[in-house]
């Protein structure tokens, strides 16, 4: 049962597109954001034109409108998304934000040792170069603890956002130092928001070692120790069919498939993971740690 209300779209096909086009170029000229709601720019923005067909099909599975105004996204605001990687949702957040607003992507970094990152990093700045209209306004930042935590001027942000990255700081022991760097980078009274692959509760660390699912009481740890408070979790993005046992763990499931052809057909009808959905808030008064 979802703790949320979803909001049922009321546009069909052209009229959504139309809507679409006018958004983009409302948002390219400068023209009153004022203009059409947020609610309704960020339902034309998932659907948009400059999304591709394959990304646009895993709305179902991310319900990013939703997603996103529980976290409370809104015009005006400063956002941080947290390492963006191949953009999935920088093609929402970003064009949203666009002369009314300040996004960050904070990118892997160049000097990462892990060599998937510079190339992800350089991918992600050539698709923000080949599109200005939409991203000329990013400011693109990185994040390497310990050495590279500064994702945006301290105490700036109005909302950071993570996407199903909690596992990976986790592989390489370095999730108190990415928390630590949210909480610098949020103003009082900011917000993060948090979507994770969700473990059973009770699994042990080496369960989050190595399956990409992670424990919501986990998150909330974290988050907690490096002084945030706990405002909501939402079940907007679970999935009762998601089993958590699967060979490869998260990475059997799509997008990724990693057993290829091998019950291919079963682990597309699970879908995507289960995951959580949790907001914290910084403390307008800082909290002893």
């Amino acid at each position: 049962m979802h703790t949320t209300t979803r909001i049922a779209s009321t546009f069909t096909w052209r009229p959504l597109l139309a809507l679409t086009t006018v958004a983009l170029l409302s948002l390219a000229a400068g023209q009153s954001h004022a203009q059409l709601s947020d609610a309704a720019r960020l339902q034309a923005l998932i659907t948009g034109e400059h999304r591709s067909a394959a990304n646009i099909a895993r709305n179902a599975a991310r319900h990013p409108v939703e997603t996103l105004q529980f976290f409370g996204l809104a015009s005006g605001q400063t956002v941080i998304e947290i390492l963006p990687g191949g953009a999935w949702y920088t093609e929402i957040i970003a064009p949203f934000l666009k002369g009314n607003g300040v996004y960050y992507g904070a990118h892997f970094s160049p000097r990462s040792h892990l060599s998937y990152q510079p190339p992800m990093l350089e991918a992600y700045q050539a698709m923000l170069a080949a599109n200005p209209e939409l991203y000329g306004e990013v400011r693109v930042t990185h994040l390497y603890p310990p050495t590279e935590t500064q994702i945006a001027p301290p105490g700036s942000a109005d909302l950071a956002m993570s996407f199903r990255n909690v596992h990976n700081w986790i592989m390489a022991g370095t999730q108190k130092e990415h928390f630590a760097a949210f909480y610098a980078a949020l103003k009082p009274g900011g917000i993060l928001g948090i979507v994770e692959h969700r473990a059973p509760e009770g699994s042990s660390m080496e369960i989050m070692e190595t399956t990409g699912y992670v424990t919501q009481d986990y998150v909330i740890e974290l988050a907690t120790q490096a002084g945030f408070e706990l405002v909501a979790t939402s079940e907007i993005n679970a999935n009762p069919l998601d089993t958590k046992d699967h060979p490869e763990g998260v990475w059997t499931l799509p997008p990724t498939l990693r057993l290829g052809d091998t019950d291919r057909a079963k682990y597309m009808a699970i879908g995507e993971s289960d995951r959580m959905t949790v907001k914290f808030r910084k403390p307008l008064q800082p909290t002893r740690r």
